[in-house]
């Protein structure tokens, strides 16, 4: 693992947060998880738009330039031909129920490991869907969904579903309607048009989420963002999962209701793995 703390490169055995830190304190940290192809860093620029919006939103510092600087470098230095990055911002040590001024001194952590996308074969396979034990939860209500460090909702969900045998945990809501899996966006195709969930309080506006709707407008396909009922998905012509890491991933199963196998998905990932123009 290749980690980048503060300002520097670290050996990962050597790399600590004070444990008065907010992140260790309180859960109190924003990130943003990545993929990198050959030491290229895909959408780059969506991830740093987004946690940038959401250091605003919570005044946590922020320094694009040494955000960018630190991942670009982390994705060069690891040696490996795709690489997971994971980039933490916290606002450092503070004493106790009383926020630090934005302009005090935030800590920037960066991460890179080896990552194994999933293969050809596991995407024609599709996956298990389980619906998660609990509730998707958002301690800022009067704020949209943040990628924050409080994550224990998420956590545990994913959890459930290993323990399971299933890939992912689907957050439903009280109504029956389906939200977003732990870690991904959920879509269907119904009645010949991709329908994905309303980002917002619970739903997060995932990166790749709005590559797929900017990949549908290329290809001609109508969507629309509305509630997905967990009734009226065995009658979907395709259910998928996305994220930046897995791209899109179908699903076959969501407990014991199996859904039907459309291959729209396939035009779509083709559309956003075309290579940007950076």
């Amino acid at each position: 693992m290749i980690v980048f703390l503060d300002d520097r490169l670290v050996p990962a055995a050597q790399a600590y947060l004070p444990i008065e830190d907010g992140a260790l304190r309180f859960g109190d940290s924003l990130f943003e998880t990545l993929l990198a192809i050959d030491g290229r860093i895909r959408f780059l620029d969506a991830h740093l738009d987004r946690i940038e919006f959401s250091a605003a939103q919570l005044a946590f510092p922020w320094n694009r330039l040494a955000a960018r600087a630190a991942l670009e470098l982390c994705a060069q230095t690891l040696a490996a031909p795709t690489a997971r990055l994971r980039l933490t911002l916290t606002r450092g040590v503070f004493p106790g129920l009383h926020l630090p001024p934005a302009s005090q001194p935030g800590r920037l952590l960066v991460t890179a490991a080896p990552y194994t996308p999933p293969t050809q074969a596991e995407r024609e396979a599709g996956v298990l869907c389980i619906i998660a034990p609990n509730q998707r939860v958002n301690p800022l209500s009067h704020l949209p969904q943040m990628k924050r460090g409080n994550y224990a909702d998420c956590l545990y969900a994913a959890d459930s579903a290993r323990r399971q045998g299933a890939r992912e945990a689907l957050f439903c809501d009280p109504a029956g309607n389906l939200l977003e899996g732990a870690t991904s966006n959920l879509f269907a195709i119904v009645d010949g048009t991709l329908v994905t969930p309303p980002a917002g309080e619970l739903v997060l506006a995932g990166t790749m989420r709005r590559n797929v709707l900017n990949a549908a407008n290329y290809l001609g396909l109508p969507w629309s963002i509305a509630p997905l009922p967990m009734a009226e998905l065995p009658s979907a012509e395709e259910v998928f999962l996305s994220n930046s890491l897995i791209g899109l991933l179908p699903v076959t199963k969501i407990e014991d209701i199996p859904l039907r196998r459309g291959r729209r998905w396939e035009g779509l990932l083709r559309e956003i793995n075309t290579p940007e123009e950076n």
